[in-house]
């Protein structure tokens, strides 16, 4: 079983990214609210595909819970019935978490299979979980962070749907990022610690610490970018043209923006000293690399306005970017 742990903890990270990316598309597509109902989706496990479907139809056999839209307004089933040819309100309850009521098929679908990836991530992780006790004599703390890990993934799982009731809150899809950024966290050091590592030797302590105030920053910077983010979706959604959406950005912009000089900087830093020093740490390669592109992504989305799928590489760089430093943080601290 012990063979298998650490194999296992790799595809739960790869599917938590996957998430991430789906999460970050669904924002970009505008489709948080595909599924305005949770777990289901319209109330049925594979969601519709035709605006029909929801549409109150004669004859048809409903389910207790199952959707339909009538006069701009969700109902839902009390009960199985069959329908009769006449519209019953009797059988008929108004949706209450909220007053959304509109059916986009590529919407619905988008956010259907995030929610896919998202419920493998957590089948994954719980298979994670029942191998962890394979460690039970040696390692139990493997067993404690596999089950956190889980309990993480539960806590998205609720997180997402109070994000569908608040009809997408920025605070709450904010929390939604952090925490993920936390499971990512824990599967990274379950991952690292189970592998015999050949690492770089780093004799320099200033270089271990800077290397900790790199990841911190990044942190800052997601959550300066969330911030960014959610000004930038709330004029989407008011119908605004891209060419407006930071026409007049507010204060977290600049700051987000102005930071990523400092990003780069201690990065360069970072770079060059391990250039100089001889540490072939060839991972703060990819940091330099991916900071980069961030910064690139970044200017595409100012001055051309957006381009599509710009925001959503933005998101998903830095995260990896995170992934990344957290693992060269851990490699440092095997050798201190």
């Amino acid at each position: 079983m012990k063979k298998h742990f650490r194999k296992s903890a790799l595809i739960s990270l790869i599917l938590v990214y996957l998430v991430i990316f789906a999460g970050a598309f669904v924002r970009l597509t505008g489709s948080g609210m595909g599924c305005p109902d949770w777990p289901k989706c319209f109330g049925y496990y594979i969601p519709p595909t035709e605006i029909k479907e929801l549409l109150f139809t004669a004859g048809k056999e409903y389910e207790k819970g199952q959707v339909i839209i009538k006069d701009e307004t969700l109902l839902v089933a009390k009960k199985d019935f069959v329908a009769t040819k006449d519209f019953e309100k009797s059988n008929w309850e108004k949706y209450t978490k909220h007053e959304y009521a509109i059916f986009n098929p590529l919407h619905t679908w988008i956010e259907y299979i995030n929610r896919l990836l998202g419920a493998l991530a957590g089948i994954a992780c719980f298979i994670t979980l029942i191998i962890s006790f394979s460690y039970w004599k040696e390692k139990k703390m493997y067993i404690f962070l596999s089950f956190f890990i889980c309990v993480l993934m539960g806590f998205q799982a609720w997180l997402g749907k109070t994000v569908v009731d608040s009809v997408l809150n920025p605070i709450k899809i904010t929390t939604h990022m952090l925490a993920a950024l936390l499971i990512i966290s824990f599967q990274l050091y379950l991952i690292y610690t189970t592998k015999n590592n050949k690492s770089a030797i780093i004799n320099d302590s200033n270089f271990k610490k800077v290397l900790f105030l790199s990841l911190i920053l990044t942190l800052i910077q997601i959550i300066l970018g969330t911030s960014v983010r959610e000004h930038v979706d709330s004029i989407a959604e008011a119908g605004a043209p891209e060419i407006l959406w930071l026409q007049n950005p507010n204060i977290n912009f600049y700051i987000h923006r102005s930071f990523s000089i400092i990003v780069l900087s201690i990065n360069l830093f970072l770079f060059l000293r391990n250039k100089k020093l001889n540490f072939n740490f060839n991972k703060m390669n990819w940091a330099i690399a991916l900071i980069g592109l961030e910064i690139a992504s970044g200017i595409l989305m100012y001055y051309f306005h957006f381009p599509f799928g710009t925001q959503t590489i933005h998101v998903v760089l830095a995260t990896i970017l995170f992934g990344i430093q957290l693992h060269m943080i851990l490699e440092a601290k095997k050798q201190s």
